[in-house]
C-alpha cells in the first residue's frame, strides 16, 4: 500500500490537538457529559464502553496528572493504555513520527502524544489512522481546558459572561485559556510581565475576548476566577532565575484574591510551586479548587475519548 492510499481514509478520523477543535456545543456537551461519568464512577457503577480498546501513551515530557488519568480512564472504561517514553521506543532513536504514526494507528484504537514542538502532534495526527488526543505540547494544554471548565461549571454554574484572570506567563495553559474564552465567551484578563505574553498568532485569534496587561491588581479586580501556572514551564528551567525577577511581582497572594469578587475560585493545573507563582494561603485555602480541577482531568478525558471512539 502505498502512502496516498494509507493516508486517505485519516481525513475522516476525528483528532483533539487544541480545543478549536471542537465546536462550543461540542465543548459544553463534553463537559456535561464529564460530570455525568463523574457521578457514575463515585457511585462504583461499572461502564465500559471501550472494551478491548488500546490507547497508546507517548510521552517526551513527563508528567503525573496526564499519564495518570489517561490510564485510569482506559482501565475504568474496560479498555488497556501503554505508556511509551523516548527510551522505550524507535522515535527516541530518530524514527519519524510519520512512521511510527502508522504502525502504532495500525495496532492501537487511539494516540495520545505529550511533547515539547506542537508540530509533532500535528504530524503524528496527519499519519495516524485513528484519533490523535494532544496531552500537552508547547502551545497548548487543550485537555486541562477540559477539567478546568468542568471544575468551574460544578463549582459555580455557567462560565459565559464571567471574568477570569490569568496571571504569569504566556504559555500553553494560557494560550488554551485564550481559546476557552473565545468558544465559551467569557473575558479573559491576562496579567504578565512585559516580554513574557502570549504569541501573536493567539492574540490575534482571540483578541475580542482578552486584555493584556502588566497591572496584575487591575486584573485580578471583579474577578471570578484567578489561574496562574509555574513560572518557567519543561524545558525552561535554565530561564528559572531570570524568571524569578521577571516575575516578583506576579505571585497570587491573598491580597489579590480579595480584589477579586467574593465567590472567585483559585486554579492551578499543577504542579506548584507555593512561594513562587501563588502563595500557600491561597493554594491551600478555601477559594482554591486545585484537588477538584486535577481529579476532573479523569473525567473530563474519559468524556473525550468517549466523544472520539464511541460517538
Amino acid at each position: 500500500m502505498n502512502a496516498s492510499n494509507k493516508t486517505d481514509p485519516v481525513t475522516k478520523v476525528r483528532h483533539f490537538l487544541t480545543l478549536t477543535d471542537l465546536s462550543a456545543d461540542e465543548f459544553r456537551q463534553l463537559i456535561s457529559r464529564a460530570i455525568e461519568l463523574k457521578a457514575m464512577q463515585h457511585r462504583g457503577e461499572i461502564y465500559e464502553p471501550l472494551k478491548n480498546k488500546v490507547l497508546a501513551m507517548i510521552f517526551e515530557k513527563s508528567s503525573t496528572r496526564t499519564r495518570v488519568s489517561f490510564e485510569a480512564g482506559m482501565a475504568q472504561f474496560g479498555g488497556h493504555a501503554i505508556f511509551l517514553s523516548p527510551r522505550d521506543t524507535q522515535l527516541g532513536r530518530g524514527e519519524p513520527i510519520e512512521d511510527s504514526a502508522r504502525v502504532l494507528s495500525s495496532m492501537a484504537d487511539c494516540l495520545m502524544v505529550r511533547t515539547f514542538e506542537h508540530g509533532k502532534a500535528e504530524l503524528l495526527a496527519q499519519y495516524s489512522s485513528v484519533p490523535v488526543i494532544n496531552g500537552l505540547t508547547d502551545d497548548v494544554h487543550p485537555c486541562q481546558l477540559l477539567a478546568d471548565m468542568q471544575t468551574y461549571l460544578e463549582q459555580r454554574g455557567e462560565i459565559k459572561g464571567k471574568t477570569v484572570t490569568w496571571v504569569g506567563d504566556g504559555n500553553n495553559m494560557c494560550h488554551s485559556y485564550m481559546r476557552a474564552a473565545k468558544l465559551l465567551e467569557f473575558k479573559l484578563n491576562i496579567a504578565c510581565p512585559e516580554g513574557f505574553e502570549p504569541q501573536q498568532k493567539f492574540i490575534d485569534e482571540c483578541s475580542d475576548h482578552i486584555e493584556i496587561t502588566t497591572d496584575v491588581s487591575a486584573a485580578c479586580t471583579s474577578s471570578d476566577l484567578i489561574v496562574t501556572d509555574v513560572w518557567a514551564s519543561m524545558g525552561q528551567e535554565e530561564e528559572q532565575k531570570v524568571r524569578e525577577a521577571a516575575f516578583n511581582d506576579f505571585q497570587v497572594t491573598s491580597e489579590l484574591m480579595k480584589l477579586a469578587n467574593d465567590d472567585a475560585l483559585f486554579m492551578h493545573c499543577l504542579p506548584a510551586h507555593r512561594g513562587e507563582e501563588v502563595s500557600a494561603e491561597v493554594i491551600d485555602g478555601e477559594q482554591s479548587v486545585v484537588w477538584e480541577e486535577a481529579e476532573n482531568r479523569l473525567h473530563a478525558q474519559k468524556a473525550l475519548l468517549e466523544f472520539l471512539l464511541v460517538n
